[in-house]
């Protein structure tokens, strides 16, 4: 699929003014924390802009489609990093098919922010104890959450804190947030992000993931009415 169309540099806000660190209780994003250029995909041109957040000092990425500085009802992604779905292409997650996926319906529309939240590998614990929790769930039949406490790890540390800012440094009024994630929508609006409303990303269950997908509904709230089978 290919888009055309790309919003022009002034969609951006680089100066540091506007709303970037409303309701965030972080200090506003300065210029020299931003950098955006056009980038050439296979889907076509967007703009990539990358900012250092200025309360967890990572540097994220936006990709932007069309103009988006004061529009409403834009449609978006808070994508959290995952490098074994997204670049590797793991089969035990659905990362990577979503991450496709959003690029894919924001093209169509013609408008639209994917934003790549670094840090956010396994809910936040990191790459080194992603694989180790694992190992664990191939070894002892282990869920996702459980995995995760076995080891004394978090089960969810996420903070989307930046891609609010992200999204309030772009301009944007307000988004319709493409995921199946109820506590991610609450999260941006407690960060200052009107969410309009949730539209649900659903990927097909495979054998390698129907286990992943549904404790992610049974245990972490996600709504995912396309599995099979009842809750708990």
């Amino acid at each position: 699929m290919s888009c055309q169309g790309v919003g022009g540099a002034d969609g951006s806000r680089s100066d540091g003014a506007g709303p970037e660190g409303l309701g965030t209780g972080a200090p506003a994003v300065g210029p020299a924390a931003v950098a955006e250029a056009e980038l050439a995909t296979r889907r076509g041109p967007f703009r990539i802009v990358a900012l250092r957040d200025p309360s967890d000092g990572r540097e994220h990425a936006a990709l932007v489609l069309g103009e988006v500085c004061g529009g409403e009802d834009v449609l978006a992604r808070a994508h959290s990093e995952c490098v074994t779905g997204d670049v590797f292409g793991a089969l035990r997650c659905e990362c990577g098919d979503q991450l496709e996926a959003a690029l894919d319906l924001i093209c169509a529309e013609g408008r639209g922010v994917v934003v790549y939240l670094r840090g956010h590998e396994g809910r936040g614990i990191g790459l080194v104890e992603k694989v180790r929790t694992l190992a664990v769930q191939d070894a002892h039949g282990l869920d996702t959450v459980d995995s995760a406490t076995a080891l004394g790890l978090p089960v969810d540390v996420r903070d989307y804190g930046p891609a609010a800012r992200i999204l309030l440094h772009l301009g944007v009024r307000s988004v319709r947030l493409l995921s199946n994630n109820p506590a991610k929508v609450r999260a941006l609006r407690e960060h200052g992000v009107e969410v309009a409303s949730r539209v649900p990303l659903l990927m097909p269950a495979r054998r390698e993931n129907v286990a992943y997908l549904t404790a992610k509904r049974d245990r972490l709230g996600h709504d995912l009415p396309h599995l099979d089978g009842p809750r708990g």
